[in-house]
């Protein structure tokens, strides 16, 4: 060992030495790399401070009314008619029946429009039904996040769905790597044709638009793309540097100015 680092050590002419201080040599990249973080620093505006306790209702009362969705199960309830009432689940094409209704749409509508378009279908049959459907067990809701986030998956809640910033929140935050300005939604439009949504997800991390944090629809996939300079370095580590890999060293002066010596590191193996 002591003579793997004697080796490492060879004497220096007193006349390339410095005369009062010791020569450290910086790489470029380390101030390139300082120099970035530093302007980057102040990305939030200043914001106002938030209460001690939230408003009371203020959750509730700007929530937006209940939608079915597949899978909740519904009770019908005909005041007039008892012997009508039913349990029914709301099948995977997300429509119901009854036995008087053969087929009612259920899906995406409120308790109360279903309810309307039953009353419609029960007066063939019925005088003045009055008809009510109450959600007796709710079916979970899923959203999806992808790309370059630290846990990507599905995520499940019960109740209104997740917003933006919640649903990345759910999957571990986005990576280094991501591109926070062009994330965006797929969504199964009319007719489960699926649709691209841009979102402003950097407005909501830098905390400028709080409108932008948007809230999700059921099934959505919010998916977050990666920068072109990580898809440059992915390029760069697999088909260059695998075959023509770099390697770097350094050196410093120890000791006395008028005696020091250069120690000069080895560069790091290739692999």
């Amino acid at each position: 060992m002591t003579q793997h680092v004697a080796s490492m050590v060879r004497p220096v002419n007193e006349s390339a030495l410095p005369t009062r201080r010791r020569r450290i040599a910086v790489p470029a990249g380390v101030v390139l790399a300082s120099t970035v973080v530093l302007a980057a620093c102040s990305l939030v505006p200043n914001l106002p401070p938030a209460p001690p306790e939230p408003p009371p209702e203020s959750f509730s009362a700007n929530l937006p009314p209940y939608r079915i969705q597949v899978g909740d199960v519904l009770e019908v309830r005909l005041l007039l008619n008892p012997e009508l009432n039913e349990e029914v689940t709301v099948r995977p094409d997300g429509h119901i029946s009854t036995t008087v209704v053969p087929d009612a749409k259920a899906y995406g509508v409120t308790p109360a429009e279903l309810a309307a378009t039953l009353r419609r279908s029960y007066a063939k049959e019925l005088q003045n039904p009055r008809v009510s459907v109450v959600v007796k067990s709710f079916a979970p809701t899923r959203v999806y996040v992808g790309g370059e986030v630290n846990t990507p998956g599905e995520f499940i809640t019960v109740g209104p769905t997740l917003t933006l910033s919640q649903a990345i929140a759910r999957a571990g935050g986005t990576k280094l790597s991501s591109d926070e300005s062009s994330v965006y939604i797929i969504r199964r439009g009319p007719g489960d044709k699926p649709e691209f949504l841009s979102v402003k997800w950097r407005q909501v991390s830098e905390g400028k638009d709080p409108a932008a944090d948007v809230r999700l629809a059921p099934y959505d996939v919010v998916y977050v793309p990666k920068l072109g300079v990580a898809e440059v370095y992915k390029f760069y580590n697999q088909y260059i540097g695998q075959f023509a890999n770099p390697s770097f060293g350094f050196s410093y002066i120890i000791n006395n100015p008028t005696t020091g010596s250069v120690v000069t590191a080895p560069a790091a193996a290739t692999p």
